[in-house]
């Protein structure tokens, strides 16, 4: 059994705690990698974590507590999209291929819509795309300068997806970058 479970963050009753989170924590392979309060608020007031087209959850480990964020973009899309931000104490320790499971778990049983499942990185997010491929993600893209940094310059851009038939079946299909 996992130790990672995902529990929905509620508004308003959440409210607080998810802009302690946001602003407590760095994300440095996210555009936006430091939130201060007013920022967190606003994202907040937009219905960047919940609302019709996104859902957002409470990265819960089952010894550790909370351990981050995830959320669901677009889900009423057949393409769906997500934002994942593991606290800063809490990366590194093999806490991200659980989480990306769980969420395409929540995905593909809570949204029957769905048939694919992703999400992009830094090129030079080598913890993220190995999460990806552990998790059953397949490389789908390569974008050349396709992200920017908080520097002004840019990096690499990586997509990565996951079928809803592959998640059924359990399997990862193969991309033929030759047809």
């Amino acid at each position: 059994m996992t130790p990672i479970s995902l529990t929905p963050i509620e508004f308003p009753a959440d409210t607080e705690a998810l802009v302690a989170f946001l602003i407590g924590n760095t994300f440095p392979f996210h555009v936006g990698h430091q939130i201060d309060d007013a920022g967190a608020r606003q994202r907040i007031s937009a219905g960047r974590f919940s609302g019709p087209d996104n859902a957002a959850f409470w990265v819960m480990h089952a010894d550790l507590g909370r351990v981050g964020i995830a959320v669901l973009e677009d889900v009423a899309d057949e393409s769906v999209m997500f934002d994942l931000r593991l606290g800063s104490q809490h990366r590194g320790h093999g806490l991200g291929t659980p989480t990306l499971r769980a969420l395409a778990d929540q995905l593909f049983t809570a949204f029957p819509n769905a048939r694919r499942f992703e999400g992009q990185t830094r090129q030079d997010n080598h913890a993220m795309r190995r999460t990806f491929e552990k998790a059953g993600f397949v490389k789908e893209a390569h974008y050349r300068q396709g992200w920017p940094t908080s520097g002004g310059s840019f990096v690499d851009s990586i997509g990565y997806g996951l079928l809803r038939s592959d998640w059924e079946a359990g399997i990862s299909t193969t991309v033929d970058w030759n047809s």
